[in-house]
């Protein structure tokens, strides 16, 4: 008896001091790297390991009421693609639509009008950047378009329509060309099998099957006191004040989505347990197609798996917070790292605490 409760002594001892270093090491990379908040998980396929935030919502802000907690929600960014990614997979499993569905099966009115090297896209070629639909990237890209006018899902259509009769991207042999633009057909794609918006259709899905709560567009926005995103003026970070004239409607699919560190959590966790063989909302087979199913680029994830390692990864930023997820199949772990910044600073801080993490857990 003694011995047991020896061994649950240091254990608790042990958790104490690296929550304490954990604690140290974030406090510094945040004074470094001029971050406001840091958020991290460590999440195994049965227990989230590590769940913390840092900082203020704002840097020029600190108060009591601005403090970091666990219902602050951060922009994910890019890594809004995973989201919908899981979105397409779950209609697929509900016979709606198939992986191997043809765009213009579905709006066949438009194949006219369309450039003829799109004719055979299918949801997997949009979704894994194999379409070759330009990449709208970058806010000039956006600048350039047409107005389009309507509630976001109608301007989506008509962005799609307008990007179908672009000339496709040169692949120079690449594998897949990363396009947040041909998310937003495959999101078309979606809402047609359904009769839902993308937003509609996401909000239900992922708050029926994970009862988790996702939002779109800025935090700030939607509640003045939730995070605020910073960017550099004039060498100095600022906060982005929510009337700030920054739309990612168009782009919405690809990279639009905020949630909160335990909700994020906990869709990561429901997909390292399908990487580790076990069914939940998909099945284990699902998930497997979702971050490996195509070499570097699956389903809203990046990929490496070689003989060494086996892991799915992606960043997301839209310019004002930054998201890095990656989940290791073969150690069964995975790392989540927010911030509600993104710059250069930021981004090394987050892969030095990432490497801090990984030291420990990967033991």
């Amino acid at each position: 008896m003694k011995k047991y409760l020896l061994i649950i002594i240091s254990s608790v001892i042990s958790l104490t001091i690296k929550a304490q270093d954990f604690q140290k090491i974030s406090d510094s990379l945040m004074v470094r790297h001029n971050i406001p908040e840091l958020a991290y998980a460590v999440i195994s396929v049965d227990s989230i390991l590590d769940l913390k935030v840092f900082g203020f919502h704002r840097t020029d802000l600190k108060t009591e009421q601005t403090k970091a907690t666990f219902s602050d929600y951060f922009h994910l960014g890019s890594n809004t693609k995973a989201i919908t990614g899981f979105i397409a997979a779950y209609l697929v499993e509900q016979n709606k639509i198939k992986w191997t569905t043809k765009f213009f099966d579905l709006f066949p009115s438009w194949k006219t009008k369309s450039n003829a090297a799109y004719y055979d896209i299918t949801l997997a070629d949009l979704l894994s950047h194999r379409a070759k639909i330009q990449p709208y990237t970058s806010g000039l890209e956006y600048q350039e378009l047409p107005e389009f006018i309507g509630n976001q899902s109608a301007q989506r259509k008509q962005f799609s329509r307008y990007l179908l009769c672009e000339k496709p991207v040169r692949s120079n042999n690449k594998l897949y060309n990363y396009s947040n633009a041909g998310y937003s057909i495959a999101a078309l794609m979606l809402e047609k099998v359904t009769g839902k918006t993308w937003e509609q259709l996401t909000k239900q899905i992922m708050l029926k099957t994970m009862q988790v709560d996702i939002q779109f567009g800025w935090p700030n926005k939607l509640n003045v006191n939730q995070p605020f995103g910073h960017w550099m003026e004039r060498d100095t970070l600022k906060a982005l004040l929510p009337n700030i004239e920054y739309n990612l409607a168009l782009g919405e699919p690809a990279g639009d989505i905020s949630m909160t560190l335990p909700d994020y959590a906990k869709f990561i966790q429901l997909n390292l347990k399908g990487l580790a063989g076990k069914n939940n909302i998909l099945q284990s087979s699902t998930y497997e197609f979702l971050h490996f199913g195509l070499k570097e680029y699956s389903i809203g994830w990046g990929n490496i798996n070689n003989t060494d390692k086996q892991l799915s990864e992606h960043s997301g930023s839209a310019g004002t917070f930054f998201c890095y997820t990656q989940l290791d199949k073969r150690k069964k772990l995975a790392y989540i790292i927010l911030a509600n910044s993104a710059t250069s600073g930021t981004q090394n801080g987050i892969f030095k605490l990432l490497s801090e993490l990984q030291k420990y857990y990967s033991m």
